[in-house]
């Protein structure tokens, strides 16, 4: 390499059309309830309305992060970026929109699995190298190594300018000697471990990544002579797009010649066994996506079929929690032969309980988001089916609103195994000693929150519902076996406690 050229990133410049609002730093240390979301990503090439093409592909992925939001656009042979914390339905309209109007645009809606939820973590990522020009990513995942690598480049003099693991790939990338990006990174992910969806995009090429094991999805459609890459295929569905095949692991799928109407496809050297989320199934997905091969509807439906066989109940009503645990519940009223009705009906105005600063708020927002039906519920005995268990106080609170109405029983049906770990692979489950349990066990859990009866679906059972092999798919936070060690665990804000590395971001 010549010595007059350096590839250290320089100090990070976000060309954000319209100044972001005011950091959510108010989020750093908040305990929540469930699961948190996994991001999501969409991409849209060789397409003349992309950058509108990936607003409509990341509104319909909001479900996986509703943190921050972002787009960005090649334009004039530079990258347009249009950062924002909040929602992509408040937060980015058309006015906003217009500067970033492209053939080529990747978006991205954000929960935070490391670094804390402000402004310089919003995603994409838009970094400005020496040698192969701007580069931005988007990321779904985790890294395990992040912070290690980051250390490493902090020895060697990189400045870091966010807190969360997806600027490490950057300086990796930035560094590399290789001619090409896309070598570069190929590159750098051979000293990446962890969970890594990933769209990058420069002023010419889209590229897309999927990290070997395949932890979380990514997907490509076919929409007129373009292509649209997202982290489910729900996305495709509202731009008339036709699905063609999941990224596979370990895949580099590179979209540069629009003439062509085709895209190149390389491999990372690294050769893993699958490891799909099934959580995915469980919980993240949206009901009308197709996720690892299998449509997550029929997926539920299955493992609310096989709910009731293992735990079977005499009762009158099958309930949802909505709306996660609906699907579950149809298969297990189906399967049971109960009638299913509605017991809970939402408020979709309430914001997320985890998002309410305070214990009080958060328990507020519980009970004014789900309403009891009493005339339902008055003198029945009720199935409730819900996709898990975290902690346990949302659940317990719901049980107690079903007895104060007047359910004469409540059984409690889970469509998964107990929660006994945390996930490192870009969930953001609690410590395991948040986790109810891996603490108690399922009859002191019951206990614990005054039901009647109460029932997992059994491991066996939940993998029985997919279609792929049992040994497809990451189990971890049901086993305590990760399918990649992790010493120590991950630590969602290790970054930024570590000391300050970081500076200002420049708005222009």
């Amino acid at each position: 390499m010549s010595d007059d050229i350096d590839t250290t990133i320089p100090p990070l410049i976000v060309r954000d059309v319209f100044p972001p609002e005011e950091s959510l730093s108010v989020l750093r240390g908040v305990k929540f309830e469930g699961p948190r979301e996994a991001c999501g990503l969409f991409g849209a090439y060789g397409l003349r309305n992309a950058h509108e093409l990936v607003f409509v592909g990341i509104f319909q992925q909001q479900h996986r992060g509703q943190e921050s939001c972002g787009i960005v656009s090649s334009v004039d042979n530079d990258l347009a970026t249009l950062l924002r914390i909040g929602t992509v339905g408040e937060q980015i309209t058309p006015d906003k929109m217009a500067p970033l109007k492209s053939e080529m645009s990747i978006g991205h809606v954000r929960y935070s699995t490391q670094g804390s939820p402000t402004v310089k973590n919003t995603q994409p990522l838009v970094v400005e190298t020496h040698r192969y020009g701007p580069i931005a990513v988007a990321h779904n995942g985790n890294l395990t190594n992040a912070l290690e690598l980051r250390r490493e480049a902090g020895m060697k003099g990189a400045i870091f300018q966010t807190t969360n693991d997806t600027e490490v790939i950057l300086h990796l990338v930035a560094r590399s000697e290789q001619r090409d990006i896309v070598d570069a990174i190929r590159e750098s992910l051979e000293r990446v471990e962890g969970a890594y969806s990933l769209l990058f995009l420069t002023p010419r090429k889209m590229i897309a990544v999927r990290d070997p094991r395949g932890f979380r999805p990514l997907s490509i459609a076919r929409l007129d002579n373009g292509w649209v890459v997202a982290s489910e295929s729900c996305a495709f569905d509202q731009i008339g797009a036709v699905f063609q095949r999941d990224v596979e692991p370990g895949e580099v799928i590179v979209f540069d010649d629009p003439d062509s109407h085709r895209f190149k496809t390389l491999r990372l050297s690294k050769v893993e066994n699958p490891s799909f989320c099934f959580f995915e199934h469980v919980y993240f997905a949206r009901p009308d996506s197709k996720v690892f091969g299998d449509f997550v509807y029929e997926s539920r439906l299955k493992m609310g079929r096989q709910l009731a066989r293992e735990h079977p109940i005499e009762a009158d009503i099958v309930s949802p929690v909505p709306d996660s645990g609906t699907f579950a519940a149809q298969g297990y009223a189906h399967e049971s032969g109960i009638a299913y009705h509605d017991v809970f009906i939402r408020n979709h105005y309430v914001g997320r309980t985890f998002l309410k600063p305070s214990d009080e708020g958060r328990k507020l927002s519980i009970d004014m988001k789900l309403n009891v039906i009493k005339n339902v519920v008055r003198d029945k005995r009720i199935v409730v089916v819900d996709d898990s268990i975290i902690r346990g106080n949302t659940a317990k609170r719901r049980v107690t609103a079903l007895k104060q109405a007047g359910a004469r029983e409540v059984h409690l049906r889970i469509s998964c195994p107990p929660t006994v770990a945390p996930c490192y692979f870009g969930v953001d489950f609690p410590n395991a000693k948040d986790l109810i349990a891996a603490k108690l066990g399922t009859e002191e859990i019951k206990k614990e929150l005054q039901v009647d009866s109460l029932g997992y679906l059994s491991l066996e059972g939940m993998l029985g519902c997919a279609s792929l092999p049992k040994t497809s798919y990451c189990t971890g936070c049901w086993t305590g076996k990760h399918p990649v060690k992790v010493v120590g665990g991950i630590d969602k804000h290790a970054s930024e406690r570590k000391g300050r590395t970081t500076s200002h971001v420049t708005t222009v």
